[in-house]
This record gives structure tokens, sequence and C-alpha cells, in this order.
């Protein structure tokens, strides 16, 4: 079941805001990563590369959940929970360039080499919850 994402967290994507995604390792425990945010409007977008340890639980189980802070006021975020409908290459390193602008207002580092492979993750949102 989709819901829709509420005007406030619409927001904060498109700042630099503080993001953390959990997925599920193949135990079944839990295995946290600190991010880069933004939406499409409907969607929570995460850009990662392929063959990172979130990716490979994703393919595996795609139930994740993501907690978005306010940059001026960590107390106040929004916590999702959903699944990875889509997986693409597609526009990817050119997202991660945007993403450089918000979040550092350079181009992006590269930091593990140019020859990584960029995959911008899509999430379709099945619970929301706020705080503050």
């Amino acid at each position: 079941m989709t819901i829709s994402l509420p005007d406030g967290l619409l927001v904060l994507p498109r700042q630099a805001s503080p993001c953390f995604i959990s997925t599920s390792m193949p135990d079944g425990s839990p295995q946290l990563t600190q991010t880069w945010v933004d939406t499409d409007g409907s969607h929570i977008l995460i850009n990662t590369v392929d063959g990172f340890q979130k990716v490979k639980n994703i393919r595996r189980d795609p139930r994740v959940a993501v907690a978005v802070s306010d940059p001026t006021n960590p107390s106040r975020y929004y916590s999702v929970r959903g699944e990875v409908v889509n997986l693409r290459t597609e526009g990817a390193a050119e997202h991660i360039e945007q993403l450089a602008q918000r979040y550092l207002g350079t181009p992006y580092p590269w930091y593990g080499g140019r020859d990584q492979t960029r995959l911008l993750l899509t999430i379709e949102p099945h619970r929301i919850h706020s705080m503050g």
C-alpha cells in the first residue's frame, strides 16, 4: 500500500538533510548507513554504489527503513518504512552530482573512483512517522 509523502517530508530531502537507511543482513540483523537523500515527490531516492552491502541486502529483501532529519533541528525527523521498487543505473551518475552540489556545494569527489557503478534506489513509502 503506497502512501503520499507529507509536505514536511517533501521539504527535507530537498535540503542537505541527514539521512540513514536500514536494510536487513542475511541473518536478519540490521545494517545501517548514513546517506544523502532526495525525493521525486512520491518516493524517497537514495543514490549508492553497486556492490555495497545495502545493495546486496536490498536485492535479497527490498524492505527498508529510512530516517530523515531536519538539518536545523535534528529532533525533528521523519521515519519511513517501505520497499525499494526500482534500482537503476540510468541517471544515477548525474543525480550524485546534483546531490553533491546540495550537500557539499562542489562537484562529487568520486571517493571510490569513477569506475564505480552508481545506482539510484526508488523507495515506495508504506508507513511514515514524524517527530518534532
